[in-house]
């Protein structure tokens, strides 16, 4: 083999070496811009979980809220129930001293009109 077909051969071998390398080069890019798009994808993947974690810490916290106000008014309709029954309680005793009052009432106006009927008894005496 002489010099010049060595050297052809060699030029061969570069040409196609750079061949190779750019398309190595090619598909470095492609990987590369395939890594970006990947990036950017899982950005919006996080941000999402983010919006999501967010809100549900909101329903969380307004789920406590719904709680807290629901033993509130678990208090208070006990205190409600209690009060009820005190003035259940109050009322019977106000209506039995009511019916003692009038029945004591009917008396005295017995006793009054009896009175009334001994006087006038007794003016006629007089006069």
């Amino acid at each position: 083999m002489t010099n010049e077909e060595f050297q052809k051969i060699v030029l061969d071998e570069i040409k196609a070496l750079r061949g190779e390398v750019s398309e190595i080069k090619q598909g470095q890019l492609k990987l590369e811009e395939g890594q970006s798009k990947l990036e950017e994808g899982q950005s919006k993947l996080e941000e999402g979980q983010f919006k999501l974690e967010q809100r549900q810490s909101k329903l969380e916290e307004g789920q406590f809220k719904l709680e807290q106000g629901q033993e509130e008014t678990k208090k208070d309709l006990k205190a409600i129930i209690e009060q009820t029954a005190d003035l259940t309680e109050f009322r019977q005793e106000a209506n039995k001293k009511l019916d003692t009052l009038i029945e004591e009432n009917d008396i005295i106006k017995e006793i009054n009109g009896r009175h009334e009927v001994d006087i006038r008894r007794l003016k006629r005496r007089i006069i």
